[in-house]
């Protein structure tokens, strides 16, 4: 995760194939693990279950980002998803690996 300091400075970011704002590779921004980490991550996904598992596309960029923050970081970041209430479910398959959200935040 890179340092994005103003609303103005994310919304110049390139879309990926995902249609998410994200640095280019050559960017050269403030890495925020080698800074102090994150207080607080908002993490998409598919679905999420509301004892905070969730259902990304299957790849575990999310969970292997957030297991390295917990790792390396004295004070764990708050996770967040955030969730449209067809996105609620009652069970959500997961792994060892998996990492549980802190919150899941719906409008239901």
């Amino acid at each position: 995760m890179l340092r994005v300091n103003t609303l103005q400075e994310l919304e110049s970011l390139p879309l990926t194939n995902w249609n998410i704002r994200q640095p280019l590779d050559s960017d050269e921004r403030e890495n925020a693990l080698n800074s102090g980490g994150l207080d607080l991550i908002v993490v998409p996904g598919l679905a999420f279950s509301r004892e905070g598992a969730r259902l990304g596309r299957g790849k575990g960029y999310y969970d292997t980002y957030l297991t390295k923050c917990r790792q390396l970081q004295n004070t764990p970041p708050v996770t967040v998803g955030l969730a449209f209430k067809q996105q609620l479910l009652d069970k959500i398959p997961t792994q060892d690996f998996d990492v549980k959200m802190d919150y899941v935040l719906s409008v239901e």
